[in-house]
């Protein structure tokens, strides 16, 4: 290699420069465009599907690298279909001018957990006792940027009294979801995916996008129901209904700790029903 860089002129190393500075920026800004967004996991599986085809190889699996090497054909004709939102919004960017400017971090600094999570509780108490209709979506590992750019941006700090003003009835953001990123209020009245699966005629459109949502994603889903003023919690396209207020709180404490999942069944078993 050295012995080739000899002959290379100014120009042609000044040329290669350019050419790796330009493909590093364009990647670096594609990876930060689908920063929080579904694409993230989808791109860890097929780094570990590449890994695994790979290790398959040098120690001769044949069977597991014919299987794994067909797997990669057919996810090479799936991924245009698969990450079409994020395709859609890398062209529309590069449209509007905006794929080469600077972004806002997606995540915030140190999040006091425990502070969010009374905030929320107390709003969501409130709402109950009012019988105003609420949908909360709180965001963990897998980011909702997708959602989000769907409602009205906000971006402020999580309070009882902010949460309950958004969904004051007839007002410009009652309808939607608000979701919550850490202990800020990314976004409200954001539209979600309604679940395809069989409901209950007592859960109506909240309920529904709420199962809706956890099933795309790991984000947990608090819905206050406006008819009866029912607390529910959905999670992994699971929802418990009738909890109260100092169940929700423990649930959510767990939920949003590493790898306490375990904490939903037993909150499930102390609220009752799950559907």
């Amino acid at each position: 290699m050295l012995e080739h860089l000899r002959f290379l002129s100014l120009r042609d190393v000044l040329g290669a420069a350019v050419d790796i500075a330009i493909v590093a920026y364009v990647l670096y800004r594609f990876f930060m465009l689908i920063r929080g967004t579904r694409a993230i996991q989808l791109l860890k599986g097929i780094a570990i599907l590449l890994l695994a085809t790979t290790i398959s190889q040098f120690l001769r699996l044949y069977t597991i690298t014919w299987i794994l090497s067909n797997a990669r054909l057919m996810l090479a004709v799936a991924l245009p279909v698969v990450f079409q939102p994020e395709l859609r919004r890398f062209l529309e960017q590069i449209g509007r001018g905006k794929f080469f400017a600077g972004r806002s971090p997606l995540f915030m600094g140190e999040v006091n957990t425990a502070r969010m999570i009374e905030e929320l509780v107390k709003a969501v108490g409130q709402m109950s006792r009012n019988r105003t209709g609420a949908l909360i979506v709180l965001e963990r590992e897998i980011g909702l940027n997708d959602f989000v750019e769907t409602g009205i941006g906000i971006d402020g700090l999580v309070s009882s009294e902010f949460l309950v003003n958004i969904f004051v009835p007839n007002t410009p953001l009652h309808d939607g979801a608000v979701i919550l990123r850490g202990d800020r209020v990314q976004a409200a009245a954001c539209f979600l995916p309604l679940t395809d699966s069989v409901v209950g005629t007592e859960m109506g459109g909240r309920h529904r996008a709420a199962l809706g949502i956890t099933e795309v994603s790991d984000s947990l889903a608090v819905i206050v129901s406006e008819e009866t003023g029912t607390i529910s919690l959905a999670n992994a396209g699971r929802i418990i209904r009738h909890i109260d207020l100092r169940t929700l709180s423990e649930m959510l404490t767990a939920s949003l700790q590493p790898k306490a999942t375990s904490f939903w069944n037993r909150g499930a078993a102390a609220a009752g029903k799950v559907d």
